[in-house]
């Protein structure tokens, strides 16, 4: 594989991302560079994010992949495991914090309905449970549209959401910062159809998904030698049913280091000679910028020593 630029220019480039305007996944899509000035297009399902970018519609799509509370985002693993034509081009963290909002006017000792996204809800609940005693929560399919909600009908009285909410519909916070877990983040990828990968910059990722062979003892742990084996650490492993049956599963893998590192391209065709199915999802940098390279006698330099 040869390195080369992962995308157009920015402004060249239309995004999806979870809407409406003023969710955490928008906040991720401002990490991107040039973003601003493209086309945007908010959906409200991270299918419809990854059937726009199939369907040539849009170029990319910024999804959630994983919360430091909640795990992995299912729906994310699911449907990347769906296609063959969807690659990772980069990785973005948002820090999580929650604002209880209203309509102008509204007194905290009067409200009583809350609308939220039910992982917000989660985060929000035990200051609910002690500022507002009684209070009934109303499931929303994100936290930006229990705000706009507010305005559309009386549905609630307040709803949980991101801080910038109020940049964006005329609400006001009657409460800051109320999420039980003050270091809470959230992950988001931006995807986009299978091309160029992006350059290694020595501070990357790799995704892969990974099925085992059969259902046998010490299947899992060959699975892991072929990272091990080759100094390869693993930042995320995590499992989701197949579905065809009980007891057969995918295994969704995040590793440090680009497929172009030696390292990580003899790990994933150690994975290729062990499975019956893997998925390669892309090489492409870290959020944290934090530099990575294998453990042992692995780097580059001394793969190509080994091979004289």
């Amino acid at each position: 594989l040869e390195a080369m630029p992962a995308k157009p220019k920015s402004s060249d480039v239309s995004y999806a991302f979870l809407g409406p305007k003023g969710t955490f996944t928008e906040l991720a899509l401002a990490q991107i560079k040039g973003s601003k000035n493209s086309k945007q297009v908010p959906v409200s399902h991270v299918a419809e994010a990854i059937e726009l970018v199939l369907s040539g519609k849009v170029a990319r799509a910024v999804i959630p992949v994983e919360n430091s509370i909640e795990g992995g985002v299912s729906a994310t693993l699911d449907a990347l495991a769906g296609t063959e034509k969807i690659r990772i081009y980069g990785e973005y963290l948002v820090p999580v914090t929650f604002n209880l909002v209203a309509k102008p006017g509204t007194k905290l000792s009067s409200v009583k309905t809350i609308a939220t996204h039910p992982v917000a809800y989660a985060q929000g609940r035990k200051w609910l449970l002690d500022k507002i005693p009684g209070h009934v929560h109303l499931p929303t399919t994100s936290t930006a549209a229990a705000a706009k909600g507010l305005l559309d009908s009386s549905y609630a009285d307040a709803a949980i959401a991101a801080p910038t909410i109020t940049n964006h519909f005329k609400l006001v916070a009657l409460a800051k910062n109320i999420g039980e877990n003050k270091q809470a983040q959230t992950r988001f990828i931006q995807i986009g159809l299978a091309g160029d990968l992006p350059k290694p910059t020595g501070a990357d990722k790799t995704s892969v998904i990974v099925e085992l062979p059969t259902d046998r003892p010490g299947s899992l742990l060959e699975m892991l030698e072929q990272f091990a084996t080759r100094g390869v650490n693993l930042t995320r492993i995590e499992s989701r049913p197949i579905g065809d049956r009980l007891g057969r599963y995918r295994f969704n893998i995040d590793a440090e280091g680009h497929v172009l590192d030696e390292s990580v391209g003899e790990a994933l065709a150690g994975l290729h000679r062990f499975s019956p199915k893997v998925s390669f999802l892309g090489s492409y940098p870290r959020a944290d910028k934090q530099q990575t390279a294998p453990s042992g006698n692995n780097s580059n330099g001394q793969y190509g020593e080994a091979k004289k």
